[in-house]
């Protein structure tokens, strides 16, 4: 997905935001419509399709975390949320309701366009239907996770998770019975430069946890190393 042929949909209720916003991504090649509200976001997506919505939280009628989770329970379109409530609270919970990222404002357009070009770049890769081959597929309990097709499937079902969820299991299962701490797990996640101190790597392995675990509150394959990081471990016991 070349963003010259990427569709992306603004939703803010700030006009010169949107006039902004719009005229740099388009100069970056990409077509971006705009909406300002919740409403008209769901009046557009009837009529159009989108490959990415950057979508703001403080909107009129209904907030822009219950759009994004009512989106990503309709779908799966990549979402960056951009609001200026920057408190690490809203960030959390903008990616627990299923985000791709979260930018607070202001924000630098050229960081916008990082986000969104690495989203739609891991968004590209998990839509893919290449033939598997089984150098691409990890194992782990009675989990599949498929590299080249971007799914992760238990007993024959399929798991759905956001294209950070997958990016985040797929660096863990090649590190099996490794500690890696949030630094390195940061270093290792293509995209946009993070902060030392994103604590999204954190919710990441709590939304994965819930998928994959028998008991999140007592997880075996990811387990918290207190004071080092995350160990992925694939046989389900925690032993190295």
């Amino acid at each position: 997905m070349d963003s010259e042929n990427a569709k992306l949909l603004v939703v803010d209720d700030d006009p010169e935001i949107r006039e902004l916003t719009q005229a740099y991504l388009t100069r970056q090649g990409f077509e971006v419509d705009c909406v300002d509200c919740g409403e008209a976001m769901d009046a557009f997506l009837d009529e159009n399709t989108t490959d990415l919505i950057i979508l703001d939280l403080m909107l009129p009628g209904e907030h822009g975390l219950s759009l994004a989770r009512r989106l990503k329970r309709e779908g799966n379109i990549p979402i960056i949320i951009v609001s200026a409530q920057g408190d690490e609270i809203d960030r959390i919970v903008g990616l627990e309701v299923g985000a791709d990222d979260y930018l607070p404002k202001p924000f630098n357009p050229r960081e916008l366009l990082a986000r969104v070009r690495a989203v739609l770049r891991r968004s590209r890769k998990s839509s893919s239907a290449d033939v598997t081959d089984e150098g691409t597929v990890s194992r782990f309990g009675s989990f599949v996770l498929d590299l080249s097709s971007h799914q992760l499937s238990r007993s024959g079902t399929l798991i759905p998770l956001t294209s950070g969820e997958f990016d985040l299991l797929a660096i863990l299962v090649q590190y099996p019975n490794k500690v890696l701490d949030r630094d390195r797990i940061l270093d290792l996640l293509t995209g946009a430069e993070r902060s030392p101190f994103d604590r999204s790597i954190d919710v990441r392995v709590t939304r994965l946890r819930g998928k994959i675990e028998p008991d999140a509150s007592a997880p075996v394959f990811i387990r918290t190393i207190w004071g080092k990081g995350y160990m992925f471990c694939p046989e389900g016991d925690g032993k190295s």
